[in-house]
């Protein structure tokens, strides 16, 4: 059976509004819709990086206690977070070599 679905833990966290801290996750593997969806989104077409954002928000089911997940919580990450999270889903979509956890 294929594994989907991967626990990830932030080298930051999320804090939300009110001061909590989120470092645990799942992270599911992406369709071609999360990588299709993004290209009509008018911010992307603003500014290309954004992708990332909603691909990101998109394949996130699970960050701690916060639901849902979109792409204001993933602006809202640090960039530590952002980084990780970008190699984190290249690696579980084997776009790249595993991550170091070390």
């Amino acid at each position: 059976m294929v594994q989907t679905e991967f626990e990830f833990t932030l080298p930051k966290g999320y804090l939300d509004g009110d001061g909590n801290l989120h470092r645990k996750g799942v992270m599911r593997l992406a369709t071609a819709m999360d990588e299709i969806v993004p290209l009509k989104d008018p911010r992307v077409k603003m500014n290309p990086a954004y992708a990332t954002v909603i691909i990101l928000a998109r394949v996130i089911t699970k960050l701690g206690a916060v639901d849902p997940i979109g792409p204001s919580i993933v602006e809202r990450l640090f960039a530590k977070d952002l980084d990780y999270l970008q190699k984190f889903y290249r690696e579980i979509n084997e776009l790249e070599e595993p991550l170091d956890e070390g």
